[in-house]
């Protein structure tokens, strides 16, 4: 099931256009307590500050369900980046948590199971079938830390 899954988020970071040839051999690194995982695609800015809990972060981001490949959202389409406040459940956990620790400049494929995402429900609005994975390209444009 992991294969499927790794398979799944390198054709969706193909499908995203920014992986570099060794991103798609990299293998996802974990986050301890979830099943969320992520590829670095592009380091942060050197000595950056990192996202932390509570902090106000705006990013780019593009979402594709990973069964389907289909891009559902991104803020790239209207320029318009996405401001939340970290790690306080505002957005669903596999982002939350797969944000945490991101330098300014990073940019990160976020590979989320349903679980963590929009589950059993799934947000049909957005074409995110009950039980769809989910793979977000998230870009960090800013960190305000309170």
């Amino acid at each position: 099931m992991r294969t499927v899954g790794v398979l799944a988020a390198l054709a969706c970071v193909c499908l995203l256009g920014s992986a570099r040839a060794e991103d798609e051999l990299a293998e996802p690194t974990p986050i301890a307590g979830y099943k969320t995982t992520y590829i670095v695609l592009k380091e942060g800015e050197e000595g950056a500050q990192t996202i932390q809990k509570g902090d106000k972060v705006s990013v780019h981001a593009t979402g594709v369900v990973l069964e389907t490949g289909k891009k559902f959202w991104s803020t790239k389409d209207s320029n318009t980046p996405f401001s939340y406040t970290a790690g306080v459940g505002k957005v669903i956990a596999g982002w939350d948590q797969g944000c945490l620790g991101m330098k300014l400049g990073e940019v990160r494929n976020i590979i989320i199971p349903a679980e963590e995402g929009y589950g059993e429900n799934g947000f049909p609005s957005w074409g995110i079938p009950p039980n769809g994975g989910l793979n977000f390209e998230i870009e960090v444009l800013k960190i305000d830390r309170k």
